[in-house]
């Protein structure tokens, strides 16, 4: 990720305040000021008021966490964790998808397949990846891949991170609703070990299409749902600004999304979330993403598909 000045939501400002005096201070001390034990003890309760802060975080600030900007992309992730990536475009129908990247590499030695969506780091890429919101063409290219994975013996990875499938016009006419559960099917069909990690945002059949998975992780502070809470608001009372209340009574969060079966493993952030220390968590992904495909490396074919299978028809049965 470019190095880029640190981005506070609005109910961070007491640490933004904080953080400030920090740098004022140290301004200060380069000057020749001997106040080091007065930077000490501010940066103690800067951090102390991020930990609580982050500590007791409600699911709409969760959601605010889980869309900033500064987080760890899938452009991020590949260029940490795998190695000889080549990429792979187009659908072989239509045209290339850039919300949706995917391609082939190895990560710790042993070849794979990446799929997921970017949102890009910078407004010209934002743009450029649609803000990592796909159209059916990118779907189609998943499955492309998924297929070829499978035809090979290779497993997949999924990284999704997004606000839904793009809903214009060009992207209904080509049928995007087919496309996203084309690749579903595609997901639950594999003779190969999946793993899916929700990043972000991992909404409605936009994040489904790549997170139909042997295994399912989310980062901590990341959200999983059919639909945003700003358009669940939008629906259910013709009034967007009830989006923080409808955030609570949608579940979306990783707590919720574990409790109910319905993802199999949280990746604890660092404090203050995933953007406060990307290096981190990526490498902290790197370890979870090995340890998941070495779970599932003396299956079968017909095992893998079985364990798959059981996944999802457990969702939900353990609150019953």
């Amino acid at each position: 990720m470019p190095d880029q000045m640190r981005s506070y939501l609005d109910f961070e400002k007491p640490v933004a305040e904080l953080e400030a005096k920090v740098d004022e201070l140290r301004a200060l001390a380069a000057s020749g000021s001997d106040i080091g034990d007065e930077i000490s003890r501010i940066e103690d309760k800067a951090q102390q008021a991020l930990t609580d802060l982050y500590d007791n975080l409600t699911p709409w600030q969760k959601t605010l966490v889980a869309r900033h900007p500064q987080r760890p992309h899938f452009t991020d992730f590949v260029n940490a964790l795998i190695t000889e990536f080549t990429p792979l475009a187009g659908d072989r129908k239509f045209a290339d998808d850039e919300a949706l990247m995917g391609g082939f590499g190895r990560f710790r030695g042993e070849s794979i397949c990446v799929i997921g969506q970017e949102k890009g780091a910078t407004t010209d890429s934002r743009i450029k990846h649609n803000f990592g919101m796909a159209r059916p063409e990118g779907y189609r290219k998943a499955v492309r891949l998924m297929e070829m994975a499978d035809r090979f013996g290779i497993p997949v990875l999924s990284l999704a991170d997004s606000a839904g499938a793009y809903p214009g016009i060009g992207a209904e006419e080509r049928g995007v609703a087919e496309a996203i559960a084309r690749s579903t099917d595609t997901c639950l069909s594999l003779g190969v070990p999946n793993v899916a990690i929700i990043t972000g945002e991992g909404m409605s059949g936009g994040a489904i299409a790549i997170t139909t998975a042997n295994k399912v992780m989310m980062f901590e502070h990341a959200i999983y749902s059919v639909i945003s809470p700003e358009a669940a608001s939008s629906i259910l009372w013709r009034d967007g600004t009830k989006a923080q209340e409808v955030a609570t009574n949608m579940k979306i969060t990783a707590q919720d999304m574990l409790r109910f079966g319905v993802i199999d493993q949280i990746l604890k952030e660092p404090s203050g979330g995933a953007h406060r220390d990307s290096a981190a968590m990526i490498s902290a992904t790197g370890d979870a993403i090995a340890e998941a495909f070495n779970e599932l490396r003396n299956l079968d074919a017909d095992g893998i598909r079985r364990q798959r299978r059981q996944k999802f028809l457990d969702i939900g049965r353990k609150l019953g």
